[in-house]
């Protein structure tokens, strides 16, 4: 039989090269498992499942978790709407923004650590509303929406107090000259070269118009001389010039008074042997805080108003004048601390009257906001000056009998905690 030796060469090569593909799946195969088992071994696999569609999630989407560390938390992230005045004081380990040495503007009754306060742990608490985080008070942010803008603070010692604190925040990022101040020094400018921005404080314990008699300890000589239907005209004229403004009141109208309506005196508050009717400083309040609001909310003003409600204070044992003091050295938690009933009774009525003026100023276009703090600051009877309200009150005599002042607030200390509320309403409008 003769081999056609041309076919056999031909089906030759076919077999090698199925050969050679037979052994090229195997090693493939081979390595496929070597792959699995080896280096993947430390992977998990999920089951196979059978194959389905997702459907489209309807549901809102959850609120962003901001982190615990929020100090540092930028202003952009999404925060979820609450209520800014309702929350507890919590620990701060990483302290206060600024301290009186990197500070010079924080006036001496309010000076507590240059003034010799021995104890730090009122430092360390920072204020968390109960259902949102609050971002802490961005300085160069501030400044930076600030930019040619006015903004002033109207009001009595307390707004003063207040006004030392944004300023001492804002210091470390520029520090602001002072540009102006009345004869007396209680009205205040100062201004923020680089961004074109004032601060005002101004002196404005009532509101309206009145003639005060007394000296720098507080001793009254003589009754006010209060006029209900004269606003005063230290901030009306200056009102319309100003982008943002906080104004309040409150503790002066518990002062003895005449009270004046028409140029014609009306009655009185604690005025023995003056022959009038004694009206009472509810009546006085309710009058001056409904003229205030009827004037805000018709003004067009285009700027943003706040209305601060008036602060507790903490005096145990007597008051600023016979012996009272505030010894805690630590927070209260909400409930366990009551407002004192004077201070109850200012608050409803300025609650009473921003309540009757928000919605007429809505309706022109007037954009008035409320600043609640009183809460906020009862729960903390330890961020006073106390004894500490003048300079080491006890080198000399560790039994010293001194006055204690309950009602302003160390700085640095719980005061801070406005800015960075004030902020997160400025920022979200």
């Amino acid at each position: 039989m003769r081999v056609n030796w041309k076919s056999w060469s031909l089906n030759k090569d076919h077999l090698v090269k199925l050969a050679i593909g037979i052994l090229l799946v195997g090693f493939a195969c081979k390595l496929l498992v070597f792959r699995s088992k080896g280096f993947g071994a430390d992977l998990e696999f999920p089951e196979v499942e059978k194959e389905y569609v997702q459907k489209p999630d309807l549901k809102p989407p959850v609120p962003v978790q901001i982190p615990e560390n929020d100090d540092q938390m930028p202003l952009d992230v999404l925060i979820e709407k609450c209520d800014l005045f309702t929350g507890d004081w919590v620990p701060n380990p990483s302290g206060p923004a600024y301290t009186n040495e990197s500070c010079p503007l924080i006036e001496g009754h309010q000076n507590c650590m240059r003034n010799g306060r021995p104890d730090s742990g009122y430092l360390h608490w920072k204020w968390k509303p109960h259902d949102c985080q609050l971002p802490r008070f961005n300085a160069e942010r501030f400044l930076e929406f600030m930019r040619n803008k006015a903004w002033a603070l109207i009001g009595d010692s307390i707004s003063r107090n207040h006004v030392q604190s944004l300023l001492c925040m804002l210091a470390t990022v520029e520090r602001p000259v002072e540009v102006y101040h009345d004869e007396q020094y209680k009205s205040k400018r100062w201004r923020f070269a680089s961004y074109n921005f004032t601060v005002s404080n101004i002196w404005s314990p009532f509101l309206v118009k009145a003639a005060v008699f007394e000296d720098n300890n507080g001793v009254s000589t003589a009754e006010v001389q209060l006029h209900l239907d004269k606003l005063d005209k230290t901030w009306t004229d200056l009102y319309p010039s100003l982008d943002y403004m906080i104004i309040s009141t409150g503790k002066w109208f518990l002062k003895a008074a005449i009270y004046h309506e028409n140029d014609t005196e009306v009655g009185c508050h604690i005025c023995p042997g003056k022959n009038l009717t004694e009206l009472g400083f509810v009546y006085a309040y309710n009058k001056t805080l409904h003229y205030v609001m009827d004037f805000i909310a018709n003004s067009k003003h285009k700027g943003l108003i706040f209305f601060r409600t008036s602060t507790p204070d903490h005096f145990e044992n007597g008051e600023w004048h016979n012996g009272g003091s505030c010894p805690k050295t630590t927070p209260a938690k909400e409930g366990e601390v009551e407002i004192k009933d004077l201070s109850r009774i200012l608050r409803n009525v300025e609650l009473e009257e921003f309540e009757k003026a928000a919605a007429e100023a809505a309706n022109n276009g007037v954009n008035l906001k409320l600043l609640d703090f009183t809460n906020l600051l009862l729960m903390r009877p330890d961020g006073h000056p106390g004894p500490y309200r003048q300079f080491q009150p006890f080198a000399e005599n560790q039994t010293a009998v001194v006055q204690n002042d309950c009602l302003h607030w160390c700085l640095p200390g719980p005061m801070d905690f406005w800015n960075d509320v004030i902020m997160e309403m400025v920022v979200r409008g």
